[in-house]
Formats: C-alpha cells, structure tokens, sequence
C-alpha cells in the first residue's frame, strides 16, 4: 500500500519521517487556524501553545505540501507509526483531494490523509478561536520540550513564504508576535500566485511593524516540531 498524506503545519518545514515524493498544492474547503492546544511539544499543561488545526469553509483553500511513502508494508508501517505518535492532539483522520498549481479542478491526487482536531470544547486540546491580540501573547510566551510556540510560528511563516504561497492569517499573527516580543522593522509580503485560470480572492496587505523572516535553522531536530 502507497499512502500520501497532507502537510499545513510544522510538516511543510519538518516531515521528520522517510517520503519518497513531496509535492507542493492545496486541499479546498478548509482553512489553516491555530485552534489546537499543544501541551507536550510547545507548550506545557499549564501554558499550552497554539498549534495548527483545520476548519472546514466553503470555498477556502489551504497550501501545504503532500508527501508520498512507499516501498513496502515495513516502511509504510514505521511512517504511519510515527506520525500518529506525533499527530496525537488530533483525533481525526480525513481523506481529501489535492490539487496543484495550474489545475484548481481536477485533483492531482485522491485519498490523502489529512490530521484534523474535532472544533468542540468538549474536546480537551481543542482551545477554539480567540481575538489575534490574546492568540499572539499565548504563543509569544509558550514553550515546551521541543523549543518555544513562537519559533513554531515563524518556521511556518518562513516556509510559505518559500513556497511562494503565505496565509493572510500566519503573517498577521506573526506579525502580532512580533509586536509583542518588541521586534520592529517593515516587510510586505509578496503577491499570492494564482490557482488555475483565477487569482485567490485576498484582502490587502499593508505595511506591518515585523522583522525580516526568519531562516530556517540547520539542521532542524527531527523532534522539534
């Protein structure tokens, strides 16, 4: 069995599992939020991080990066393995479409696993949504065994903006970070790129108080996600 499975968080800068293949597009009806509490990774019980998440919504569209294993049943079983260990706080497991750069309506690949969380209260490491202000000082101040919830952020920011395709939402919060920490400077970010024969649909982006983005660290710890 060959699997494929999705990548909108810390996998689209760190896999940290052997792939055969990594491939660039989007899945549709969902958008990336930080709704997902992390408390053993980036953050602690105590002071939980802000992790990715997905919410379903007609007509949004999220970038990341899709990765293939194959090679056999061993293989395939040891990526699976880890990825559940890893993808603990999510309780549920999704196939969707995945679609390429150029071709917004026939999917480029079927059947690709996607880690989401259950949006309900009821559900201990879902924190819901919360203003960007108090979004920004939680993870301005979280840290956990892996290193600090705001490092988890800027790594996202930096590897879309590699992409060629950052979220309105990563930059804002980013940037809301930024002004928490006391970290200045000016950037605007790069025009998103088109989807098939139409541009995705953006509200303007203005000047923001930020810092220039953050290179990757190297190497980056395959535990440090």
């Amino acid at each position: 069995m060959v699997f494929w499975v999705f990548g909108y968080g810390s996998l689209v800068w760190n896999p940290g599992f052997e792939y055969d293949e990594k491939v660039v597009g989007f899945i549709k009806e969902y958008r990336r939020v930080f709704d997902l509490a992390c408390i053993d990774h980036r953050g602690t019980p105590e002071n939980p991080a802000r992790t990715c998440t997905l919410e379903r919504k007609e007509g949004a569209i999220c970038w990341g990066a899709a990765y293939c294993v194959r090679g056999g049943p061993e293989k395939e079983k040891l990526a699976m393995q880890y990825l559940e260990r890893r993808e603990c706080e999510y309780d549920q497991r999704t196939l969707v479409n995945f679609y390429k750069e150029g071709d917004s309506l026939n999917p480029a690949l079927t059947g690709v696993i996607v880690f989401t969380s259950t949006a309900d209260k009821a559900y201990k490491y879902y924190l819901g949504p919360a203003p960007l202000e108090d979004m920004a000082r939680q993870i301005a101040t979280a840290c956990g065994p892996c290193g600090n919830n705001r490092d988890y952020l800027f790594l996202l920011e930096k590897a879309m903006y590699d992409m060629g395709h950052e979220d309105d939402l990563v930059i804002e919060l980013a940037n809301e970070v930024r002004k928490v920490l006391g970290i200045v400077g000016n950037i605007i970010p790069k025009e998103k790129k088109a989807v098939g024969a139409a541009q995705v649909a953006h509200p303007p982006l203005v000047p923001i108080p930020t810092l220039q983005l953050h290179p990757l660290p190297e190497p980056i710890a395959q535990d440090s996600y």
